[in-house]
């Protein structure tokens, strides 16, 4: 073992923020400091050269904070590690970058952090364990004493032989006992029935067949209960929730593809030019075809409730991968991302409305989940390369009447819901069977015990099962290694036709022991596997841990022989791993032989294993509540809006959204952020199809669940409600073009429960959606919403209102005409109409205002007639192709007045808000303004209400039409009743209050200081928004003459694993002439490409090897320590023909590679934002006199320009290189704020760079780097907000026609 002592691990402010917090609770720790040990386990001693390379490999981060440890002062030392037996994600691609630097004596890398605890008296062993709860995460890191035990991180055990369960000779008993032993989470049915199996086949089961048995059958993978027969008040039901979801594609079939057979369900999309490099030639270039949209939506719920980080990371992880596997392989595209939990009771920030009602202690605090788990979501995503553009958040938990008296609802157990869309060729969205003698193929990363039971776990209820088991089916994301398959699963459906998958299927839940016997099944075949071929990382692993571990970005895949060696050669470019574990039989039988013991695990009919025990049944009862009405009349209209605003439900998203890239891709059309103010408050998300149309697609999410608490099925009708009143804002054909997913969540068995469930899926199934003609084709159940706890004797619980999620999708016709909520100042008169479709009913029950006065109330919203929300819709599209919306806004949660407060936020404006159309008899204030009933506000200019009127009465809504005011110039919003004045604020004021909860949550996660600046902003009432001036024609396109040469000079696309943004990259230098060629770095180690024969060298974006050694760092050392690359990028540089553009990882990497690059001089490396956090925003850049080739002409001009990135702030080696920067003018780029002034406030400098930096150049300018990204939007339509006079182009196109001209 090998130790190496690296950087800092944490910052001053991160340092000082814990330490306040332990000393809470230890008053004898004086202070902390932290940094990086690196353990290596090397198979020989590595020789002087070697370990100097690796010294030098390990050189990042920031070293010069690192303390002297040796002082006098009495303390301890704390080494904090992962998990022995599992292996981090960090480990993975830190061990790839030193192995493709030739280190071959370097088994695996793994880091830890080394804790100097100063202490001003000696710590208990109780204290000690106090201690170290702080400093790691128990779930997946272990403490250790000195760095010389981390020897147990790389014990290679031999490996546990497999037991048997003794059936044959104890019976059921036998079968119990495993069942408590193991977590299978088996019914007693399942039990009898595995027994009257096995004595069938005579022979006792092993622990495998039983793991795997419960795996494949459990709640969270056969859906037992949609699937049941029902009895509901003793009357039995002739259809099972399953079935009732299944009429709504019956009813309305059209355009559906594929529906409740795959991963994903698949829609008809548009016809567009598919841009992606072609097979043989790696060449980038257009193929028009149909480009059909698949969707899914999933949960990871308990995961997330016991490791939030993990927990979110692997739900949005497994959501991909059920993407990609849809079909014979697809494309992810883009995703959302949503969490209900328990009232957050902020340290800074506690409401009135929350109280404690306590919670156990191995599941995780609301808190604690809303501050890792979008983290960890947000951080997939990103690594990935998926731009996360929907979600929501809600908090509940209150004491409310409950069948037989009160008991506590709320989220201790959260909904973690991710979903996405992503694209698909039309041969390949049916998967068909597969002809035996195919090979069955693992790809991706190896088996490690992580995950175990997770299946099985899920279908638990929460606190029900043993910690330890918790403990276990814990996971561990790797999104870099996903990216690796997907490259490998693109490759492959790009070949069209001649794609060499014949079937492929994610591993999820249940790991191998679901995915390949599902894998074999749906392809109507058996599967002979060894048990030793599968790609193992922890040798001492059983036969159980193997199979049915669930390490996470694996696909199982069937390949014909004859294909296999091309299958090869694609994974090795890609250096994704993959092994050959089996192949397929006529005979359905399951065989897994395991050479090592010579036996064989696993010898099962599949018709034991897919042969179902007595189905299902649910005989249920409905039970009623006694609820108390809302008495609004004494309550106060500002405090009601102060409380209302400060809702986590109703307020700013800003923390939730600004983490996540959202415009990966450069396929992003309507991200979450609106207008020049770039407010949260977007009420869809839409893509493009392609770079060459204007066609795309679009989500929107809908869930109102503690209207559950009142009425269930009125819950179900408000949630597809407000999915549909939120799609409406974009430009869709009809209202027939949607389709939804349903996710379900219920504490199946709790009374009453059930019932309410059986009863809401018909309102949705049977009644609702057939009526609007929409189709529900794919959906997620999970029933086990309840925590159970003992807490000083008593029993406790918190247990779900019944929770439908509604997700829609839809084909979107011109993604240039989707409306905003941004009020619009600039188009002289306007009014705000209101469209209720409540029709003046203004139901209380459920409210946000209800729960923010800690009562329920009685009646809830509804939607009382499915006619009016067609019409509804209809209406909102035809005013759209009139263009007579200035802007938009559902009516959702928080009501009227939350609807307007945030068109109010977007246009950066006031209100006067007149009431007296609403106004009646039976309605008050409060109600009015707060109710949630179905519906959306409307800016319409005053000239063309008529118009709007007339069409309003045309769709049969005259009755829910009321003006309600308008926007007004200035800061105040006023709310008037027939000329008298009902309350005077400030749009600013509202807009802090709103945002206080977001801003809570970044200051206890992220840089403070960071957080207080941006928070700060909101009180600048003159901000003056996003803005653009050009110093050059943004419709001229200065590359035309050359392009009309028909001469196309090559831009080699650089990415190595990980880089995720090459598609953009080559589209944009397409656009403007180019011959842009997919270059990966295993292309330039082969030979097989080299740079030579490129004019123009493009460095992409992304996360290589997920920037383990400094963000870039594995790169561009991968780069340094190999001679012939070293050699080649060198000659490159320094061919005066050539022009060189980095982008973000690009950047980072080049800057690396300074000393290679002529004219670099005073280059500065990029480190970690300022913030702390990965940062997505729009910035503004303004650009000055420089060099560069890529800038020629466009000095003096300020425009917004996507940023995401995590380590983009600069930072010199000495202070004489910015001096030396700055004298040759190698600034290219700087970001400004809102008033054109270059700035390092934050966040309009996202990253804290010093002068502003956000792009340098060499002295001839020939190579430039930046890190923000041009190449995501070059289109007018991939911009969050851009001026009304841009048409196609945007500003960073003229950057890459100055390369097509300067190349002439």
């Amino acid at each position: 073992m090998l130790v190496l002592t690296g950087s800092t691990a944490h910052s001053d402010f991160r340092l000082r923020k814990l330490l306040r917090t332990v000393q809470r609770e230890l008053p004898a720790v004086q202070a902390l400091s932290s940094h990086f040990v690196h353990i290596a386990e090397c198979d020989q001693p590595p020789v002087d050269e070697q370990l100097h390379v690796l010294e030098q490999l390990l050189a990042y981060g920031d070293t010069t904070a690192l303390q002297d440890e040796q002082g006098e002062a009495q303390g301890v030392y704390r080494l904090v590690v992962p998990r022995p037996g599992t292996i981090s994600p960090w480990s993975s691609k830190a061990t790839d970058i030193v192995r493709n630097c030739g280190l071959t004596a370097i088994a695996r890398l793994e880091r830890g952090i080394a804790w100097q605890v100063t202490l001003d008296g000696a710590l208990s062993d109780a204290e000690l364990l106090i201690l170290d709860s702080y400093l790691h995460d128990k779930m997946t890191q272990a403490v250790l004493n000195d760095v010389e035990e981390a020897v147990c991180l790389f014990s290679h055990a031999d490996p546990r032989p497999m037991a048997q369960v003794d059936v044959l000779g104890s019976g059921e008993s036998a079968l119990v006992s495993a069942n408590r032993e193991l977590g299978l989470a088996l019914a007693d049915d399942e039990i009898d029935y595995l027994a009257d199996a096995f004595r069938t086949l005579g022979r006792n089961p092993s622990d495998v067949e039983l793991m795997m048995f419960a795996q494949a059958n459990s709640e969270h993978c056969r859906h037992k209960i949609f699937n049941a027969s029902w009895t509901v008040d003793g009357i039995d039901q002739e259809l099972s929730l399953f079935a009732m979801i299944r009429n709504t594609h019956a009813r309305s079939p059209a355009n559906v593809l594929s529906a409740y057979k795959d991963n994903a369900a698949v829609m008809t999309g548009s016809v567009a030019g598919r841009f992606f490099p072609q097979p043989q030639t790696s060449e980038y270039t257009y193929t028009t075809e149909p480009v059909h949209i698949l969707m899914k939506v999933e949960t990871h719920n308990h995961p997330t409730a016991i490791a939030p980080f993990p927990g979110a990371a692997t739900g949005n992880g497994g959501e991909i991968r059920d993407e990609g596997a849809t079909g014979t392989g697809a494309k992810p595209k883009a995703g959302l991302c949503g969490f209900s939990v328990s009232n957050l009771r902020l340290p800074d920030l506690m409401q009135p409305w929350e109280e404690d009602f306590g919670r156990p202690a191995h599941i995780a605090s609301a808190l604690d989940i809303m501050l890792e788990g979008p983290i960890g979501a947000a951080a997939f995503n990103n690594e990935f390369g998926r731009p996360n553009l929907c979600g929501y958040f809600r908090t509940y938990e209150e004491s409310v009447p409950s069948v037989g008296g009160y008991e506590v609802r709320g989220y201790h157990k959260p909904i973690m819901i991710a979903g996405g869309i992503g694209n698909i060729r039309e041969q390949h969205v049916l998967k068909s069977a597969f002809a035996p003698g195919a090979r069955l193929i693992v790809l991706g990363g190896p088996a490690m015990l992580i995950g175990l039971g997770g299946g099985a776990a899920s279908s638990m209820t929460a606190g029900s099962g043993n910690a330890d088991l918790d403990f276990a089916s814990v996971q561990r994301e790797n999104p870099e290694m996903e990216r690796r398959c997907q490259e490998v699963i693109d490759r492959c459906w790009q070949m069209g036709d001649d794609n060499p998958i014949a079937f492929i299927h994610d591993v999820g839940a249940g790991g191998l022991s679901n995915a390949l016997p599902e894998l074999v099944k749906d392809g109507e075949r058996g599967g002979r596997f060894s048990l030793r071929d599968v790609p193992n990382a922890e040798p001492g692993m059983s036969p159980l841990e193997i199979w049915c571990n669930e390490a996470q970005e694996r696909y199982v895949l069937a390949v014909y022989p004859d294909r296999l060696a091309e299958f090869e050669a694609l994974c090795r470019r890609e250096r994704c791993p993959f092994a050959v574990v089996g192949e397929a039989t006529e005979a359905h039988h399951i065989q897994l032989n395991d050479t090592h013991f010579g036996n064989a695990p696993i010898d099962l009919p599949m018709s034991v294993l897919f042969g179902k025990p007595p189905r299902m049944h649910r005989d249920v009862s409905s039970e009623s509540i006694q609820p108390v009405a809302l008495d609004t009349a004494q309550i106060d209209l500002a405090e009601a809006l102060d409380r209302v605003l400060s809702l986590p439900a109703v307020a700013s998203k800003s923390f939730l959204i600004t983490i996540g890239d959202r415009t990966i891709t450069g396929l992003v059309s309507r991200d979450q952020m609106v207008g020049p103010w770039q407010v949260p408050v977007a009420d869809v998300a839409v893509t493009a199809t392609s770079f060459d149309t204007c066609h795309g697609e679009a989500m929107a999410m809908g869930e109102r669940t503690p209207i559950a608490l009142l009425d269930a099925p009125a819950s179900g009708r408000m949630a597809v409600a407000e999915a549909i009143t939120n799609i409406a804002s974009a430009r869709i054909a009809g209202i027939r073009d949607i389709k939804l997913s349903a996710n379900w969540m219920v504490a199946a068995g709790h009374p009453g429960e059930d019932a309410r469930l059986y009863e809401t899926v018909k309102a949705v199934g049977m009644e609702l959606c057939p009526a609007l003609g929409i189709c529900i084709p794919v959906g997620k159940d999970s029933m086990s919403m309840r925590t159970v706890w003992n807490e000083d004797g008593a029993s406790k619980s918190n247990t779900a209102p019944l929770s439908l999620v509604i997700s829609a999708f839809a084909p979107v016709s011109d993604i240039r005409s989707t409306i905003t909520p941004e009020l619009r100042t600039d188009r002289g008169d306007t009014e705000l109409l209101l469209l209720d479709l409540g029709r003046g009913r203004n139901r209380m029950g459920g409210s946000a205002l209800a729960q923010v006065y800690r009562e329920l109330g009685d009646v809830p919203a509804d939607l009382d007639n499915a006619e009016d929300l067609k019409n509804f819709f209809s209406l909102i599209q035809q005013l759209n192709a009139d263009d007579l919306l200035l802007a938009y806004h559902d009516r959702s949660d928080g009501g009227l007045m939350v609807t307007l407060a945030e068109m109010a936020f977007a246009g950066h404006c006031g209100l006067d808000i007149q009431l007296a159309e609403l106004m009646n008899p039976d309605a008050g204030v409060i109600d009015l303004l707060f109710n949630e009933e179905p519906g959306a506000v409307l800016q319409v200019a005053t000239s063309s209400l008529n118009k709007v009127l007339s069409l309003i009465e045309e769709f049969g809504l005259s009755d829910c039409a009321s003006v309600v005011g308008r926007p007004v110039a200035g800061d105040q919003i006023r709310i008037l009743n027939a000329g008298r004045l009902l309350l005077a604020t400030s749009r600013s004021a509202c807009q802090q209050i709103w945002a206080r909860t977001s801003f809570e949550i970044q200051k206890l996660r992220d840089n403070p200081e960071c957080a207080e600046q941006e928070f700060g902003r909101l009180q600048d009432n003159s901000d003056p928004g996003l803005h653009a001036r050009l110093s050059f024609d943004i419709n001229d396109d200065v590359a035309a003459p050359y392009i009309n040469t028909g001469v196309r000079p090559a831009v080699a696309i650089l990415r190595e694993q990980g880089v995720n943004g090459q598609v953009e990259m080559a589209a944009a230098f397409d656009r403007a002439g180019f011959r842009a060629v997919d270059v990966h770095m295993s292309d330039l180690l082969s030979g097989s490409v080299v740079l030579a024969d490129f004019n123009v060298l493009a460095a992409c974006g992304g996360f290589s090897y997920g920037d383990v050694l400094g963000a870039g760092g594995g790169w561009a050392k991968s780069v340094l320590f190999n001679e012939p690359l070293r050699q080649q990028f060198e000659t490159f540089f320094a061919r005066e023909s050539t022009l060189s553009l980095g982008v973000c990882n690009g950047c980072q990497m080049m800057s690396l590679l300074h000393e290679l690059i002529p004219g670099a001089v005073g280059w500065p490396r990029f480190e970690r934002n300022r913030s702390e956090q990965f940062e997505a925003r729009v910035s503004l850049l303004k650009i000055p006199e420089s060099p560069s080739v890529f800038l020629t002409g466009m000095a003096g001009s300020i425009f917004p320009v996507a940023v995401a990135h995590g380590e983009g702030r600069v930072q010199f080696a000495d202070s004489s290189q910015l001096g030396a920067l700055k004298s040759n003018a190698g600034i290219v780029a700087q970001y400004a704020d809102n008033r054109g002034e270059i700035t390092e406030h934050y966040p309009e400098n996202p990253n804290g760079s010093p002068s502003a930096i956000a792009g340098v150049c060499s002295r001839d300018g020939r190579v430039t780097i930046m890190m923000p990204h041009p190449e995501r939007v070059f289109r007018a339509v991939q911009n969050s907000w851009h001026p009304a006079d841009w048409q196609e182009d945007a500003p960073t196109m003229r950057m890459f026609r100055n390369a097509r001209v300067w190349l002439k």
